[in-house]
């Protein structure tokens, strides 16, 4: 049985939770308390969810268990088998972990000084506007980011992007997801992106 460490509302342990669901695994849950992180850190050794136990196997950063699921659990796939879709794969999910994520983590840091930088916070909320427009072009002609099937693309960026449609779960008092929530105004301008987020939300998470 697969194990996962995981923290409530945590955005990437979503993406994990869907990708296992994709590929229809059960996975036992560990869950992590954020004050003590002493159990994950024992199992993994360090502090950060998720983290997939698969028997001696211990895979640690949502990407990596992604692509750990995808070479051990080849069925229903979650990336393509061509190199060069592959390759475009690779791409989208390494500039939306290492670029579009800079943003919101950046207001969410502004935001709890004492006197946050205004200007700042409306630079890095007009650059995930922007990002917006992108997602609304990407999903033209096509019911997923980078396809029709869904894949690791909607894995890495729905836990994300779901903010901008969807209510914060009870219980969830993050400041970075209020961020989501708060600096993603969809309006009327993106209806591929809240077809798309409605869509993703109806599956299942392990």
């Amino acid at each position: 049985m697969l194990r996962l460490y995981r923290t409530p509302h945590s955005t990437n342990v979503e993406r994990v939770a869907l990708a296992l669901a994709h590929k229809g695994l059960e996975a036992e849950s560990e869950w992590v308390d954020p004050a003590d992180r002493k159990d994950v850190r024992k199992a993994s050794g360090q502090p950060l969810v998720p983290v997939l136990v698969d028997g001696d196997e211990v895979v640690f950063d949502s990407t990596r268990i992604l692509e750990y699921l995808e070479e051990r659990y080849p069925q229903r796939p979650l990336y393509p088998d061509d190199a060069a879709s592959r390759a475009e794969m690779d791409v989208f999910v390494d500039w939306f972990n290492r670029v579009w994520k800079v943003p919101p983590n950046a207001i969410a840091a502004e935001l709890v000084k004492a006197k946050p930088n205004e200007k700042r916070i409306a630079e890095w909320g007009a650059e995930l506007l922007a990002r917006l427009d992108l997602f609304e072009r990407l999903l033209a002609d096509r019911g997923h980011l980078l396809g029709e099937d869904f894949s690791a693309a909607d894995c890495v960026a729905f836990p994300f992007l779901e903010y901008a449609v969807l209510p914060l779960p009870d219980g969830d008092d993050e400041l970075f997801h209020r961020v989501l929530r708060d600096y993603q105004p969809l309006g009327d301008t993106h209806p591929r992106v809240e077809s798309w987020i409605r869509r993703v939300d109806t599956r299942p998470r392990a």
